[in-house]
Order: structure tokens, then sequence, then C-alpha cells
């Protein structure tokens, strides 16, 4: 891949494997940024072709009407699509792979000038917490 970000969200970028998603549900590290509840976690494997790879989950309970649900991950999609560069950039410089959810956490369905915001703040966060792991990461190898 070259170093410009292309603005597309190819079937690989998404997360499909279930066991992977275990995993991050269970021993990932996760935040909340309204309306969306990001867990995440880093991968061991440096050979993927994309540095992330994400999925985008709205509560069945919440939102009963499967047109509901799919809007508002499409709209989570394309927020995600437009901004994805500068977590690519980050984590190719760091050599990192992470994988992440995105849950929809809202009682009601905001409009696409609510969500584009919340998506943007929820990279920002992403990049600050992934930063502080490698800086960690930098301090517990080096000798004392």
């Amino acid at each position: 891949m070259t170093n410009l970000v292309s603005h597309t969200f190819r079937k690989e970028e998404k997360l499909c494997s279930l066991k992977l998603m275990g995993e991050i549900f269970l021993s990932g590290n996760s935040f909340l940024c309204y309306p969306l509840r990001v867990v995440w976690k880093k991968l061991d494997s440096v050979s993927a072709q994309y540095p992330a790879q994400i999925a985008f989950s709205v509560p069945k309970r919440q939102f009963k009407r499967a047109v509901d649900r799919n809007r508002i991950k499409r709209l989570l999609r394309e927020s995600y699509r437009l901004q994805k560069s500068g977590l690519y950039e980050f984590l190719n410089q760091n050599n990192t792979r992470i994988a992440l959810s995105m849950v929809y956490i809202a009682k009601e369905e905001l409009p696409y000038a609510k969500i584009y915001p919340a998506v943007t703040k929820v990279l920002g966060k992403l990049n600050l917490l992934l930063l502080a792991s490698c800086h960690s990461e930098l301090d517990s190898d080096s000798p004392d």
C-alpha cells in the first residue's frame, strides 16, 4: 500500500473474525465517547496489509427495525472512511496493528452532523491511547 491512504473501506479492513472479536471484548481496552463505545486491542501480527480492522455495531434492543440499524452503521462507516488516514499514518509509523469495534450507544438515531465529530473525537482519543501504550512499552523495554 502506498503512503497515501485512499478514502475507501475495503473488505480486508472489516473485522469479521469471531475469534478476534471475542478476544477484543474479553481482554481489550475500551473507552466511552458519546454516542460510541470503543473496544480495541493491539494485535501481534504485523504482516497485515491494513493497520486497522474495525467492526461497527448497533444494538437490536435499542433499534428494533433493521433499516434503522443499517442506516446508523452506514453513517458510522462513512465517517470512519473519511477520517481513517490519520489513524493509519500513526499506526504505520509505529509499526502497530489494531482491531477495534465501535458500538453505538445512543438511545436515538443521531444525524450525520453529530456522528462525524464523534468519530473524529474517538479517533483522536484512540491515537492518544496508542501513543501512551507505545511509550509504556518503550519504557518497560529499556534497561534501568
